[in-house]
């Protein structure tokens, strides 16, 4: 089992910044595709951003190419979204997720995923 505890969440103008974190324990996750995923409300929860095991690979929605950066820091079991010049359209609930063994290319799938955080706000306000 893997627990996942994301951070950095809050309110924000249009064109802010926030840096969301999410810590993982009870399992290294070296070996684990780390993605973030968000909802919105009345919105399917849908892919933001991947990692694979190795930092080698990342992958992001188009939505959100050019402006956030995912990253991760195996040594401190930890994952982090950058999210630079955020939209009204940002806005939504952020989930971490972890999965091991991952085929890649099936990484901006939820069902692909085995653990999941509980999620955290983010407000982008206009």
């Amino acid at each position: 089992q893997v627990q996942l505890v994301e951070s950095g969440g809050g309110l924000v103008q249009t064109g802010g910044s926030l840096r969301l974190s999410c810590a993982a324990s009870r399992r290294t996750i070296s070996t684990y595709t780390m993605g973030w995923f968000r909802q919105a409300p009345g919105k399917e929860r849908e892919f933001v951003a991947a990692v694979r095991w190795d930092g080698a690979i990342a992958d992001y929605a188009e939505t959100v190419q050019g402006r956030f950066t995912i990253s991760r820091d195996n040594a401190k079991n930890t994952v982090h979204l950058q999210m630079n010049s955020l939209k009204p359209e940002d806005t939504a609930v952020y989930y971490c997720a972890a999965d091991h063994f991952t085929t890649w290319g099936t990484h901006k799938f939820p069902g692909t995923y085995d653990y999941w955080g509980q999620g955290i706000q983010v407000t982008v306000s206009s």
